[in-house]
């Protein structure tokens, strides 16, 4: 598979086989580990793919939206559940903690600056913090 455990990064093939590495932190590293031991025991055939069906086969896109959306159902305050929205948390969380938005950009295999911002928003917070630290008349 393309999980790299020594360099903690997954390589991704997205639209277009456009490929990107990814850094995965060491919770997510150990949870593939055990992910694919398990899948390697109940699987049919070995595969190259992460995500496969008992034949070995890969997932079709279909399959893993309808798996990620069944656990964001059981998320009451989110309005929609879709791969999609795991995407804008993660873009938006990132800049929030601080992550320029080109390192963002890149994680998230666009192109173009513009469909990284469709993904984010700032919080309210966000700005306040942001007006608080930056502006000189807001600091006394």
């Amino acid at each position: 598979s393309d999980v790299d455990n020594y360099t903690k990064t997954l390589r991704v093939t997205g639209k277009r086989n456009k490929q990107r590495i990814i850094p995965l932190s060491d919770d997510t590293v150990e949870k593939l580990k055990k992910y694919i031991q398990l899948r390697d025991r109940e699987i049919e055939n070995k595969s190259s793919y992460l995500f496969v069906k008992k034949d070995g086969n890969p997932m079709y896109p279909k399959m893993i939206y309808n798996i990620v959306r069944k656990h964001l159902d059981s998320i009451p305050t989110l309005s929609k559940r879709s791969p999609h929205v795991l995407r804008h948390s993660f873009a938006t969380e990132m800049l929030n903690n601080g992550a320029e938005i080109n390192a963002v950009k890149e994680l998230l295999g666009h192109s173009s600056l513009a469909s990284t911002e469709v993904y984010t928003h700032v919080t309210f917070e966000e700005l306040k913090k942001v007006y608080h630290n930056a502006h000189p008349r807001a600091k006394n």
